[in-house]
């Protein structure tokens, strides 16, 4: 076939963020692009802006404001705080990811991206079938390029009583508000809906198995921020797991393993997510597939059919959404040629930063301790902890650590991480000096914004003893 006999020179199957990005600006570069995706009860947007990071970010910040009002007083305001009012929340939390999904539309249409409400089937190396939403039968297209991108959906192990349990999908729609919520898992998403509820007034308690929460990131850092979580009022049981749930006219009762129990309105199981990949048919036509089902790409994220390409967290390598538009544009790159007057991108795996929007919030960027030294052999420590300036007057007893990891040999620092307010905004900044090489006597001589809690980060001169 010649490009011009195809229906379209690239099919999307997926409307997240990578999914979105790659059609919208091959389109651009003048592709005849179609994206599939069925909404459902979902918009444009796929995890993030629907059951993700925006929704996610929005409760955080909601979560925030009793604790605000409390420490208020110590500034001199005065008077009861306010009451929390949950349907009012969900509302307005709807009301802007709809408004997200329209634009997240306009987007691709604006573009000239063909999109169909459908779930789509790959049903050959150059062809696609779709079940269009309202309409009978299938409809088949062809394209010259076919890229996955459906994401990644949570994964709930098959414990008894396993019906009675939600993932995060639902628990942004929670109905009533749990007055007694019991979390099960110790990653990034499992801590912050923990820090959330409990900031909105829930009790909440969190079981991991584990040793300890947020595994794979600085071990420093992983103990700290447990213990701010704690002692902000979450019960945080390590080594603990569910045995079974059943459901009693106390509530729900979740039987331990090992012993014990605990009772509550809800269990939010957040153990983990799996590449989406059912009723795609990777099989039939040959993609290669890992264990866990993701999609296998070589490092151009092209998979064991040369015409099929996947970005994103159905490839799981980094889940995280500015990595998927960041795979998405190379492709685009690849196969459209880059934009005017630009090189081709390309995609690094170190040094990409990322926030936990726990309570105190986390941001890191680059190696941690650990890593580090298994890396680069001997590495410097630089660290800083401290009470905040704002929390001398608000009688909170929060405290925020900043760390600095220096390859010894080279002076290059190689992990920056912080437990504090506004940790991802603060490490954004710096996640740039990081990745233009910068050492620590760069960091040394930039003058600090003063009083700033990021100026700890250019103030800090002598090393931790080990």
């Amino acid at each position: 076939m010649t490009t011009s006999t195809f229906d379209f020179d690239l099919f999307v199957i997926g409307g997240g963020s990578g999914g979105v990005r790659a059609a919208r600006m091959a389109a651009q570069r003048g592709a005849r692009v179609a994206l599939a995706e069925m909404l459902g009860t979902d918009g444009l947007g796929g995890t993030c802006v629907n059951v993700g990071c925006i929704p996610k970010k929005l409760y955080s910040y909601a979560a925030h404001y009793a604790e605000a009002f409390e420490e208020s007083h110590g500034f001199g305001w005065e008077g009861a705080a306010p009451s929390f009012n949950w349907s009012t929340l969900k509302a307005n939390r709807a009301k802007e990811i709809s408004r997200l999904n329209g634009i997240y539309g306009n987007l691709l249409t604006g573009a000239g991206v063909t999109v169909f409400n459908a779930f789509a089937r790959i049903d050959g190396a150059q062809s696609v079938v779709l079940n269009v939403h309202g309409e009978p039968g299938e409809k088949r297209v062809t394209a010259k390029h076919i890229l996955i991108a459906t994401g990644g959906t949570p994964s709930v192990p098959g414990i008894e009583g396993r019906e009675h349990v939600i993932d995060s999908n639902a628990i942004f729609d929670l109905e009533p508000f749990p007055q007694r919520l019991l979390i099960v898992g110790g990653g990034y998403i499992a801590c912050e809906f923990a820090s959330i509820f409990n900031g909105l007034g829930a009790s909440v308690t969190q079981l991991y198995r584990g040793e300890q929460v947020l595994r794979g990131f600085d071990n420093e850092i992983r103990h700290f921020v447990a213990q701010e979580m704690t002692k902000a009022g979450v019960d945080l049981r390590l080594g603990a797991d569910v045995a079974a749930i059943t459901r009693t006219a106390e509530g729900l009762r979740v039987a331990l393993k090992g012993g014990g129990e605990v009772l509550a309105d809800a269990v939010l199981y957040a153990t983990g997510r799996v590449p989406n990949v059912k009723g795609l048919g990777l099989q039939a036509v040959g993609v290669a597939q890992g264990k866990a089902g993701e999609v296998i790409v070589d490092e151009r994220y092209q998979t064991s059919v040369p015409s099929i390409y996947a970005v994103g967290d159905v490839t799981n390598r980094v889940q995280l959404t500015p990595v998927a538009l960041g795979e998405a544009m190379v492709v685009v790159d690849q196969l459209f040629g880059p934009a005017a007057g630009k090189p081709p991108r390309s995609m690094a795996y170190e040094f990409i930063p990322t926030a936990v929007f726990t309570h105190p919030s986390i941001g890191t960027v680059g190696y941690g301790e650990e890593t580090a030294r298994e890396k680069f052999g001997e590495v410097t420590i630089f660290r800083s902890e401290f009470k905040s300036l704002k929390h001398t007057l608000s009688g909170s007893t929060e405290r925020t650590l900043m760390k600095l990891v220096v390859d010894t040999a080279s002076d290059r620092v190689v992990g920056l991480h912080m437990v504090g307010a506004e940790a991802g905004e603060i490490v954004q900044g710096f996640a740039v000096a990081l990745k233009a090489g910068a050492t620590k006597a760069v960091f040394d001589s930039t003058i600090g914004i003063h009083p700033t809690a990021a100026e700890e980060f250019v103030t800090m001169r002598e090393p931790v003893k080990r």
